[in-house]
């Protein structure tokens, strides 16, 4: 799991790198593909699997490796999110539109993962409250 997160803060540092770059300037030099969407998307089969199938909604908690996942998780998908508003004006590749969105995906199944290596049930939220 740490060498993966260790590649994601790489792919971060090329998805910032593309983004910096004017649509009116020459092509940024490394660019998120769908490469890497495929790579996320395997990445997700193989971390899913390694924890039983979620019935329920459940709450951010767990372990700390979890909690922090889960928190990185909630700003790919505000990152996703700006992304989209930022395609309202300019023109965002659809790869990275969908690597961002795979990247949340991915964060999520890694928090449930360290969870389940862990031995720590996941908990459902309780909604009586």
């Amino acid at each position: 799991m740490r060498e993966l997160v260790r590649r994601l803060e790489h792919e971060l540092f090329v998805a910032q790198s593309e983004l910096a770059t004017s649509p009116q300037g020459p092509a940024p030099k490394h660019r998120i593909g769908t490469r890497h969407v495929e790579r996320l998307e395997h990445d997700i089969d193989r971390f899913d699997a390694m924890h039983p199938p979620l019935t329920t909604f459940v709450l951010a908690t767990g372990t700390t490796a979890a909690a922090a996942l889960h928190v990185a998780r909630t700003v790919a998908r505000r990152a996703e999110r700006e992304l989209v508003t930022l395609g309202r004006s300019e023109p965002v590749p659809p790869e990275l539109l969908a690597w961002a969105n795979r990247l949340g995906d991915l964060l999520f199944a890694l928090a449930l993962a360290a969870n389940h290596a862990a031995r720590i049930a996941e908990t459902p939220p309780d909604y009586s409250v």
